[in-house]
């Protein structure tokens, strides 16, 4: 999507406002503006099988199924107010998926399954650009509890052979109240990741500019997006069409009209491309087609990191 960075930057942000969606404006002008230079890393499953955007019941399994990948989410259970257990619900939206991002990003820096989320939460919070306090912190903190105790399974297909990955995101994690009244929170101090999930990270890791995600952070259909065209773009050799069934199946789940899904999924691409400049993505009445593009980080930057 050259055209909102190019009048950005050759005509300043009025202009662009002036002709392009001012959503879709902001996400470029906030990703262009950013000097940071900050890298992130996703396993490459979570860019091809993602959470659900909205809040399930919390007995509710969660699956989504892609050509040669499935994902299940179990989710976990914790005691009630009568010491029974009662189920916890799987994670969903942005802040799951921020999370999500930061654990990873985290070990792989590090090079170790213990990942230190800071003295305070308000440190890794404003790293990923979400407000302190109120409903936010809430948000964060429930995310956090389903992401710790929730399991995750990948069913991968390679041609004739099957391969099944068990896993939980992390082994032990820590929801320790803070003594002091400032913290205002409940916070992960300590998160071990699962060695089976750390393994698959080390051996399939997909970087991403942690601009880009701070410039969408607030959306889960975006985030999706750009870690899909971050996974697949570079890869491909050839124009590579996606049908509109085929887009709806890894990004519509919960529609149930294929005229309901396409605004919503066609103005999350868009934020999606606002940082991604580099992305080739055209959009077709069959459906998307994909080209290969330049990857959003690249290769040696990552090395040099």
């Amino acid at each position: 999507m050259g055209t909102v960075h190019d009048i950005l930057e050759a005509r300043g942000k009025e202009a662009a406002l002036a002709a392009i969606d001012r959503a879709v404006v902001e996400a470029a002008s906030t990703y262009l503006s950013d000097e940071t230079g900050g890298i992130g890393f996703l396993y490459s499953g979570w860019c091809q099988a993602a959470l659900p955007h909205r809040r399930l019941a919390d007995d509710e399994d969660w699956t989504i199924t892609r050509p040669n990948l499935t994902l299940a989410v179990e989710p976990g259970r914790k005691p009630g107010a009568d010491g029974k257990l009662v189920p916890v619900g799987v994670p969903y939206g942005s802040r799951a998926r921020l999370i999500m991002l930061y654990l990873q990003s985290e070990a792989l820096r590090t090079g170790t399954r213990d990942v230190l989320l800071g003295r305070s939460l308000r440190d890794w919070l404003g790293r990923m650009n979400i407000s302190i306090g109120g409903k936010s912190l809430v948000d964060v903190r429930e995310q956090a509890d389903r992401i710790a105790r929730c399991r995750f399974t990948f069913h991968v297909t390679a041609g004739t052979h099957v391969g099944l990955v068990n896993q939980n995101v992390m082994d032990t994690a820590m929801f320790v109240p803070s003594e002091d009244p400032a913290q205002n929170a409940l916070f992960v101090e300590v998160a071990r990741l699962s060695e089976v999930f750390f393994d698959q990270l080390r051996r399939h890791p997909v970087p991403v500019e942690e601009a880009a995600i701070r410039a969408i952070s607030n959306n889960s259909m975006a985030l999706d997006l750009y870690a899909w065209l971050a996974y697949r773009l570079h890869a491909l050799e050839k124009s590579t069409p996606v049908s509109w069934v085929a887009v709806k199946g890894q990004f519509g789940t919960g529609f149930t009209r294929m005229n309901n899904f396409k605004p919503t999924f066609l103005a999350n691409l868009k934020l999606a491309l606002a940082v991604y400049r580099d992305a080739k993505v055209q959009v077709e009445e069959r459906g998307l087609v994909l080209y290969p593009s330049r990857p959003p980080v690249a290769p040696r930057i990552v090395a040099v990191r």
